[in-house]
């Protein structure tokens, strides 16, 4: 957002530099990130000034260029000149030497003195293409004017110097987005007054066309305003106008525009000018038009509407998309003569979703979209008709339509002193806290020795809160102003703090990539496909993209699977085979109550988990890796897994699927071959993908430590024969229960299915790590517990114990 220092002057008196203020707005909270200076004609016409031509005389070695002897104020200077307009008597512009121009088109120019086919030049007499004020190259300018000679060019085309801050506004305040937003702050930061522009009232000077409104939903517009303008003379704005409006980086249009385009920037108040003699039956009708309907913006692309914006309509359709953009057939042409001059307070909501569905971000919208002032929109009418009096010739011809049949509350904020000093972390005067309070507008009442009641006006969104109004308080006394204690400490309003979600990623990002692994960050949307024929996705619940940029980006992806193996594919297909890769993502559903969406942790395995080299042959991965890395993870967030129970359906040939209580934690295993035909994939790939969201919730900053038993560990291994439908949970929790407080941790280091055994069976080798942490195990107790386990393991889950 530019800020013009010229405007601010005309609201409040600044002694101070454009750096200084920049300072003192990002002190308290509106960050200036540049400081810009602006001049209406490039370089100032530094050194260029109003000339009289003495003589003027055919060159002696050149038909088409001429000599001249021109009065400059300071001296009468030869000057050899290409144009074939030049005569004596004529009052021109002239670069004198050392004068910079910089030309419409092309590089800067530096005047020198030369000598031209043998005669000495000392200046330039120009054109106005030559000194940036326009294109025409025809010949140089004749003036018609009185000035004296040596007059600088500055004074006679007007030239304006500003200062111009570039503010990075952020989302909360709204209200800043504005001169007078600015201006209210400097006010409150500097102790001075600010001057606002007489209201004056507006007097029906003739009458014009009838103009009625009708608004449908009070809730998408609380507030419309308007009154008709009529005689208007489209043309040029005045130069202050058009200067100011350059300043912003924004291009004149014409007077009528541009006008609205000065409120905006001035007041924050977006204003739109309709041909009065384009709205049919003279109604104006703020309501919603159904979806699919076709609307031509000013831009003249024809747009289909979603049905969920709100729409500015006379009887026959749409003629602007609400607090977003106009239309073209209702807008402001060299034409007009009358125009109705809207100026409206919309809900925030509607109008985003307006915005965002078609893609449009204007200045307007920026502002309606964050919050508005909701008593704005009368003031900022009579402002721009005074405007449209002065510069456009233009005659009222209504009274003010003002429908605000409800209006917006100020907010209403209890506050106590000590929350306040406690959470600055300082003794604020309650003096002080008035002054501040009141210099930015918020009246305080019903002060105790405990506090008070701030009332706070509706057109500042961010302050709604206790701590909203202590933030005012310290912004505005300096955070620079609270001195640090010996002690840091902070404090907070809420109950608990709150996890840093980035900080939980962020650690788990170092530990893989300190690991080998390379992080993958791949598109949201995928091929519907995917879900089609993978087996395992259920494709009524894809989330389907409207306007699809192609088949292949069609819908958003319920997995990271797919979108990870196809950055596998595209590796594995340059040769670069060995993998291990992780991304961090989002998913998402459509479900019957809405969209619902989840962020995922996948990790992929291909390839070999080590090159071949001399000292071992290479190794692929297994499942065994893919397990580790998942129990690493978990063990880093301290979490511990409740339930393992085998998959052994798509997308997996086999894994595991892990869970915290009831939850589904993730899945890990063996991808399918029809899975990996789908992607493309032509080699083994283990994944495994974890529900961030829950691991998130589930994970722990606090680590639990017991103290190292001196006494050794013990290790037995088992091999049992069990029918395929039993899980490694019964197996694990058959264990634990039999083993008791000795079984310290179990462990499933083979797995076999094969024609080795009887069919329908399966064979898990576990491993038992048995301690005692009070006594140093005996062989009696070893195999009196060794017995107990095998004993309940043939009669609970069927086992046959293998020798």
């Amino acid at each position: 957002m530019k800020i013009s220092i010229n405007r601010l002057n005309q609201y409040i008196a600044l002694s101070e530099s454009p750096e200084e203020i920049a300072a003192l707005l990002t002190r308290s909270g509106l960050e200036v990130e540049g400081v810009e200076e602006f001049v209406s004609i490039p370089g100032g016409l530094e050194g260029v000034v109003i000339g009289e031509v003495l003589t003027c005389e055919r060159h002696p070695d050149a038909d088409k260029l001429s000599l001249t002897t021109v009065d400059v104020g300071s001296a009468v200077v030869p000057i050899v000149c290409g144009a074939s307009n030049v005569a004596k008597g004529q009052k021109v512009v002239v670069a004198t030497v050392g004068a910079k121009l910089f030309p419409t088109e092309g590089e800067p120019i530096e005047i020198k003195k030369a000598k031209i086919r043998g005669q000495v030049s000392e200046g330039m007499i120009c054109a106005e293409d030559e000194i940036g004020i326009g294109t025409s190259h025809a010949g140089i300018m004749v003036l018609d004017t009185d000035l004296p000679n040596g007059t600088p060019a500055s004074q006679y085309f007007e030239v304006s110097e500003d200062h111009v801050l570039e503010i990075g506004l952020t989302p909360n305040r709204a209200d800043a987005a504005s001169h007078l937003g600015v201006a209210r702050d400097l006010k409150a930061l500097l102790g001075r007054p600010i001057c606002l522009p007489e209201e004056k009232p507006l007097v029906v000077e003739k009458s014009g066309p009838s103009i009625s409104v009708e608004v449908q939903n009070a809730a998408d517009c609380p507030r419309y305003a308007g009154v008709v303008i009529t005689d208007l003379k489209i043309g040029p704005s005045p130069q202050w106008l058009q200067n100011f409006l350059r300043s912003l980086d924004l291009e004149p249009i014409n007077n009528v525009v541009d006008i609205t385009n000065f409120i905006l920037h001035d007041l924050g108040q977006p204003l739109h000018a309709f041909d009065a003699d384009k709205i049919s039956q003279g109604k104006i009708i703020v309501g919603k038009l159904p979806k699919g309907t076709p609307f031509v913006t000013l831009d003249e692309k024809e747009r289909k509407l979603s049905g969920e914006e709100l729409m500015i309509c006379d009887p026959n359709g749409g003629m602007c998309i609400a607090g977003v953009f106009g239309g073209n057939h209702s807008g402001v042409s060299d034409h007009t003569t009358s125009i109705f001059l809207e100026s409206a307070y919309f809900s925030p909501d509607v109008i985003r979703k307006g915005s965002q569905f078609h893609g449009l971000k204007t200045d307007a919208s920026f502002r309606f979209e964050r919050g508005t002032d909701p008593n704005m929109p009368v003031y900022a009418l009579k402002r721009a008709v005074q405007l449209l009096q002065e510069i456009a010739g233009g005659k009222v011809a209504s009274e003010i339509i003002d429908f605000y049949p409800q209006p917006i509350a100020d907010f209403v904020i209890e506050v106590t002193y000590g929350h306040v000093n406690r959470l600055i972390g300082k003794n604020i005067d309650p003096t002080e806290v008035k002054s501040i309070l009141e210099s930015l507008d918020i009246r305080v009442i019903n002060q105790t020795a405990k506090g008070f009641t701030a009332i706070v006006k509706p057109y500042r969104v961010d302050v709604t809160r206790e701590a909203d109004i202590i933030e005012e308080i310290l912004r505005i006394h300096g955070f620079h102003q609270v001195e640090l204690s010996e002690n840091l400490n902070t404090d907070y309003l809420a109950e608990h703090p709150v996890k840093d979600l980035n900080k939980l990623q962020y650690r788990l990002t170092e530990m893989l990539a300190g690991q080998g692994y390379f992080e993958l960050i791949t598109n949201s949307l995928t091929k519907p496909v995917y879900a089609e024929k993978s087996g395992y996705l259920d494709s009524n619940v894809n989330v389907e993209i409207f306007n699809k940029l192609s088949e292949d980006l069609g819908v958003m992806r319920q997995t990271l699977l797919f979108s990870g193996l196809e950055v596998l594919a595209h590796n594995i297909n340059r040769r670069q085979t060995d993998l291990k890769c992780f991304e961090f993502g989002t998913v998402y559903q459509k479900t019957s109550e809405g969209y619902k969406e989840g962020k995922r942790l996948a990790i992929f395995h291909s390839g070999n988990r080590s090159a071949e080299s001399w000292i071992e042959p290479e190794k692929p991965f297994g499942f065994s890796d893919i397990y580790a890395v998942v129990e690493r993870i978990l063990e880093r967030l301290n979490i511990e897994i409740g339930q393992v129970s085998m998959k052994e359906s798509a997308p997996f040939t086999y894994g595991l699927v892990l869970k915290v209580g009831e939850k589904e934690l993730g899945t890990v295993g063996l991808v399918d071959e029809k899975i990996l035909k789908l992607a493309e994939v032509r080699q083994e790939v283990w994944y495994a993908e974890l529900d961030w969201d829950l691991l998130t919730k589930k994970a722990s900053g606090l680590k639990k430590y017991q103290e190292i038993s001196k006494y050794p560990e013990v290790r037995r291994d088992l091999s049992l024969v069990i029918d395929k439908a039993v899980t490694y949970d019964q197996v694990k929790a058959v264990a634990e229960k039999a083993g008791g407080k000795l079984v310290r941790k179990i462990g499933v280091f083979d797995v076999y299915q094969g024609d080795k055994i009887e069919a329908g069976k399966k064979a898990y080798a576990l491993s038992f790590i048995l301690q005692d942490l009070e006594n140093t195990l005996t062989d009696k107790v070893i195999e009196k517990t060794m017995s107990k386990l095998i004993q309940a393991f043939q009669d609970q889950v069927g086992a046959i114990i293998r020798s």
